[in-house]
């Protein structure tokens, strides 16, 4: 059985902004274009850009839940982003020379007694994406419906923070792809690990507050999982309304 491709969406900057996008090319080895391309790193990293690192060294919605709340639009032009927050307005800036910017429009989300975030790095190895090998993260709109109707309530797909969404398939079939090759479009890519979840799914997407145990939640099928990340193997372009399934 195949599905079909609803939502392409990447993150320019690591935990601050969704932007949804009609198409893109998948690189051989590499994540979505612009995917986490910037980060947020706190005082208390030492992290630059140059390397991969733990999501641990940056600012990011498990820890300041309302950034959850942010919207983006990316100007590829120029490497300009455009963010929208229901609580700050606008901010359009470079993040290659105008990091202090984002620093300052985002302090009052900070809660206190959390490291503060100091500066904005670029990814210059590859994106700052939470699995140790470049990845592109798959989710099941499926397995999302039987955690909002366990849950009791209907939920954003946002609070998940995947870049391709897929519907007409099993709940969590997903994880049988688990070293297995799944094409997409023209492009092919093999699932490599199940994604592990954290607070930042507790967050509501629209207003940045805490308002749903999701954890608690995935532990009713004995895991706090949901989606899989997946390595781009063969290149090619996808698009909005694309199949996906077993190759």
């Amino acid at each position: 059985m195949t599905g079909r491709i609803t939502d392409i969406l990447r993150y320019p900057i690591k935990s601050h902004g969704r932007e949804a996008v009609a198409r893109v090319t998948l690189t051989e080895g590499q994540s979505l274009p612009w995917d986490r391309q910037w980060a947020v790193a706190h005082e208390a990293s030492d992290a630059d850009g140059s390397d991969w690192v733990p999501c641990r060294n940056f600012t990011r919605g498990a820890k300041v839940p309302g950034l959850q709340a942010m919207t983006a639009a990316l100007d590829e032009a120029d490497a300009r982003v455009t963010l929208a927050h229901p609580e700050l307005g606008q901010l359009r800036f470079r993040p290659d020379d105008e990091g202090a910017r984002l620093i300052d429009w985002t302090r009052p989300l900070m809660p206190e007694g959390r490291a503060a975030s100091d500066r904005v790095v670029r990814a210059e190895a590859r994106a700052m994406t939470d699995s140790d090998f470049a990845s592109v993260t798959l989710c099941n709109h499926s397995s999302h419906r039987a955690v909002s109707q366990k849950l009791g309530r209907e939920l954003s797909i946002h609070r998940w923070r995947g870049n391709l969404w897929f519907d007409g398939l099993a709940p969590w079939e997903e994880f049988d792809w688990i070293d297995r090759e799944v094409r997409i479009g023209s492009a092919v890519v093999i699932p490599r690990e199940r994604t592990g979840r954290c607070l930042m799914t507790h967050a509501n997407p629209e207003t940045g507050a805490r308002d749903a145990d999701i954890l608690g939640t995935l532990e009713a099928w004995g895991h706090r999982d949901f989606s899989v990340m997946a390595e781009v193997v063969k290149s090619g372009e996808i698009a909005v309304g694309d199949e996906i399934g077993r190759a």
